[in-house]
């Protein structure tokens, strides 16, 4: 332990993998190893860092073997500046420049390749004259359709190549998708030729309940007789949760959504004289929470749950201007860190932050009836803004305590569902399965983070409400029919899959799919082709284990 003077800290003087260990990812944060250009790097003993999947460990080890060699792994008793140092020993900026800029130079480089290959396809014959000289005047616009059409999605982050500024749109709804030379001369991104329908660009919040990918907000005669169909079973005495499940499958109106997830998830009770008072109860309860635990937040227990809930608050969603407002952000720490604190089980774990935005978002919706993807909260009443926080965190409540054991130590729920996932593919779609094989990309490597935030990072927010309408209907929607919606996903894009023919490009779609056009259309397919899994698979497991 640190207390021992005569003892070095396991962490600082073993090199092995250790929890917060920082390793090199082959096609991740850094650019392949070159042993000709890191020559300088490497010294006496070192090996240069391998660019295969790391395999498994040569024996497992007991819980308190583990706990014994990792529990002064946390220990902050020196300077944290020490494991700095440390880290950046090895590293020469020089190098890591210049591999950067030769990573960008050749990604450049085959851009203009594809360019002139463009150009000369779309040449136009000099035997034309004079017409074709007419027609030229026009296609600088058909150009830049044209170049939207084929061009990638560009939510790609600092993750996959260093950059000296990094740059953040404002929104998906900003940000149409560019051709490559529109992105700037410095720096082209590490994109995918992609053919994308070509839709109107559309908001990433707003109008996410009644629009679909077309863009056409207005309401159909189907979606208003949808629409009376849940008011009529929402204004009876006593409401047919059955009844309300069976409808909200499809998709739940964005004018009923609010009262329908909080009848669904079990804040509200069906009886309509009894929720009113409800209501009033549980939000008193949640604020004498906020009273009796929030000022704790910088007490030595639970300094470092608070300081970690900071630091990802603004990461939630960051392309989103609501999401960045400081009084949403305050009203979520609260939520995160009351949560965290009635739940030591599992404590405040990275990802659950994402899990409060779509209910955040539905509940504000209650108030307005405009645009919510850019509106001031500070311009609602403070009494609307206390309920909106007290309902998100009561409904969040519910579903984590569905899938806690995603949570606690190790995140044993994740890791059976992941190797669920793994199964179910292999028996689906064997292609898929041995190609990623072949390429050695593990399943914990894309899913841990498909499940781990329910692919709130996989789609656009408006996709994901979509999704958790028929999540709050189905049975066990979070923790059980969750794995079929994953397996249906990946091998949605079996073409692009095959496609690639090594692990870093493997790699590098699955963590940037691009779903940004997504709408209520592809989800729906979505949610039909898993809910087929589920009926061929659920209550016969052993069709999917080899």
């Amino acid at each position: 332990m640190a207390s021992d003077g005569n003892k070095k800290q396991f962490w600082k003087r073993n090199t092995a993998k250790v929890p917060g260990n920082i390793q090199h990812v082959y096609g991740a944060q850094h650019p392949p190893f070159d042993p000709l250009l890191h020559a300088n790097l490497m010294k006496a003993g070192n090996r240069p860092p391998s660019t295969s999947t790391p395999g498994k460990p040569k024996k497992a080890t007991t819980f308190q073997e583990f706990e014994s060699i990792t529990s002064d792994a946390w220990d902050v008793a020196d300077d944290d500046d020490e494991l700095l140092a440390m880290a950046a020993q090895n590293l020469n900026i020089e190098v890591v420049m210049e591999t950067a800029n030769k990573v960008i130079e050749n990604h450049s480089k085959l851009q203009e390749q594809r360019q002139q290959q463009m150009d000369k396809i779309t040449e136009p014959d000099e035997k034309d004259g004079e017409e074709v000289q007419e027609e030229e005047e026009e296609e600088p616009e058909e150009e830049r359709e044209e170049a939207a059409e084929t061009s990638t999605d560009l939510r790609f982050t600092s993750d996959f190549l260093p950059h000296s500024d990094h740059r953040l749109v404002k929104s998906h709804s900003e940000a149409p998708v560019a051709s490559p030379k529109e992105v700037g001369g410095e720096y082209v991104g590490l994109h995918r030729q992609q053919s994308l329908p070509h839709r109107p660009v559309i908001p990433l919040v707003a109008r996410m309940a009644d629009q679909n990918t077309s863009g056409t907000p207005a309401m159909t005669e189907r979606e208003a007789s949808r629409l009376d169909k849940f008011k009529q079973v929402l204004a009876g005495p006593n409401t047919d949760l059955e009844e309300l499940r069976k409808l909200s499958w499809s998709g739940i109106p964005r004018h009923v959504r609010p009262i329908t997830w909080k009848l669904l998830s079990g804040y509200l009770p069906a009886n309509a004289e009894r929720r009113e008072s409800t209501l009033q109860r549980k939000r008193q309860e949640y604020f004498g929470f906020i009273e009796q635990y929030y000022d704790s937040r910088n007490d030595e227990h639970h300094q470092d749950t608070y300081r970690q809930i900071h630091i990802d608050i603004p990461r939630t969603n960051p392309l989103i201007p609501l999401f960045q407002q400081a009084s949403v952000q305050e009203i979520f720490e609260r939520i995160l860190f009351i949560w965290a604190i009635r739940h030591p089980a599992s404590g405040y774990v990275q990802g659950i932050n994402d899990l409060v935005t779509p209910f955040f978002v539905v509940y504000v919706f209650e108030y307005i009836e405009e645009e919510v993807e850019n509106f001031n909260v500070s311009s609602l009443q403070e009494e609307v803004l206390r309920n909106i926080e007290a309902d998100s965190f009561w409904c969040m409540s519910k579903l984590l305590d569905g899938i806690q054991d995603n949570y606690t130590f190790a995140q044993p729920g994740i890791q059976r569902k992941v190797k669920a996932l793994e199964e179910l593919v292999s028996r689906i779609d064997e292609t898929v399965h041995r190609h990623m094989q072949q390429y050695e990309v593990e399943y914990l490597q894309f899913a841990f983070r498909w499940m781990n935030n329910l692919l709130m990072r996989e789609l656009p927010l408006r996709c994901t409400i979509r999704l958790w309408d028929t999540y709050q209907a189905e049975p066990e929607g979070f923790s059980h029919f969750h794995l079929y919606v994953c397996a249906a996903f990946l091998v949605r894009w079996q073409k692009e899959i095959l496609e690639e023919k090594d692990f870093q490009g493997l790699m590098i779609l699955l963590q940037n799919l691009p779903t940004m056009h997504w709408g209520n259309e592809e989800v729906s397919v979505l949610l039909a082709e898993a809910y087929r899994l589920k009926f061929a698979f659920a209550d016969a497991p052993n069709h999917y284990k080899r």
